[in-house]
């Protein structure tokens, strides 16, 4: 059966946690359906969902994602049926690996079989949301004795972070969907079909973070757009996708200066082409179009990332112009 399809927003929201109450009603206001949450360096993925789920009980609420380093399993178990508890029927839990930059240099943990640890940690949650003691020893960890205290009304989906082949496949065969990000429209039915195949032909969730800019200032766009398609497609994880994906020839000029340590000539080698295909920029009647081929190629939900390449651009402008309702 086909999944409906769910327009969604990143959060945390600009501005403090605590001034956001009314931005969430005003989302749904707008048409959005969900609000997305990530864990890099900013809020925690919890937090700002536990608040969406007391402020505004019209909107789903997800992770994209937490890292499945950075929290032990029963640490992990008591967050996400905490999550499902408050807000039961719409909460989706979704991990992922991450990079190495950000489980082994910022939070000291190493990085070691990352398709391994998401498969583990998808298998526990599974074992721990029965309300069984679960006692097992799992590749990557172990468990003895555990018994999760919190009994969600309904337990929460689980959607793998996935790029390649691998994950991809975990997330068609053990997960409720896949979360997917910096690809192209016209790439994501590879990547679609690789999960419903390993589902068996079931229709998973896919939720994509899309990056966004409702700018008409293309050179401007362009420009700081360069920066943050370097910042993410030299991290190896990133850099290994988008040489399945078939640009390894496009990209070995930028990867291959910033191994180098030239920053400026990795960012020149970073063609306008490649900005315009992963980050979504326009008039705002083109971008929600350019969105609209997302859903069309096989995306179910999105979540969308507003970039501020564009210092004229409002951010709170940006989401009314693409919202739904526009």
């Amino acid at each position: 059966m086909a999944q409906p399809i769910r327009p969604g927003l990143t959060v945390p929201l600009p501005g403090p946690l605590h001034s956001h109450r009314d931005k969430l009603g005003e989302l749904s206001d707008l048409g959005y359906t969900d609000i997305w949450s990530a864990e890099s360096d900013g809020a925690d993925a919890f937090t700002p969902l536990a608040l969406a789920a007391a402020w505004e009980p019209r909107l789903r609420l997800g992770t994209a994602i937490v890292p499945a380093f950075t929290r032990s399993p029963a640490c992990f178990a008591q967050c996400v049926a905490s999550m499902a508890d408050a807000a039961p029927g719409r909460f989706a839990f979704g991990v992922g690996s991450s990079s190495n930059v950000i489980v082994e240099r910022w939070n000291g943990v190493p990085f070691v079989e990352p398709y391994k640890k998401v498969r583990d940690v998808v298998r526990f949650l599974r074992d721990a949301f029965t309300g069984e003691k679960v006692s097992k020893v799992y590749d990557t960890f172990e468990v003895q004795g555990f018994r999760l205290g919190v009994r969600p009304e309904q337990p929460p989906p689980i959607l793998v972070a996935a790029l390649r082949e691998g994950m991809l496949r975990l997330a068609g065969r053990e997960a409720d969907g896949a979360i997917i990000n910096w690809l192209s429209p016209n790439e994501v039915p590879k990547v679609v079909g690789v999960v419903n195949d390993a589902a068996g032909g079931d229709h998973k969730e896919i939720v994509c973070r899309i990056f966004v800019c409702p700018s008409e200032n293309a050179a401007v766009v362009r420009d700081a757009g360069r920066y943050a398609i370097a910042a993410y497609l030299n991290v190896p994880v990133y850099a290994a996708f988008h040489d399945w994906l078939g640009r390894g020839d496009q990209l070995r000029p930028m990867w291959d200066a910033w191994q180098a340590g030239d920053r400026k000539a990795a960012l020149a080698a970073v063609p306008d082409s490649l900005v315009d295909e992963l980050i979504v920029h326009g008039s705002p009647a083109d971008c929600r179009a350019t969105i609209r081929a997302y859903f069309d190629n096989g995306v179910t939900t999105t979540s969308l990332a507003i970039l501020p390449l564009d210092p004229d651009l409002k951010h709170w402008d940006a989401v009314r112009s693409l919202a739904p309702s526009a």
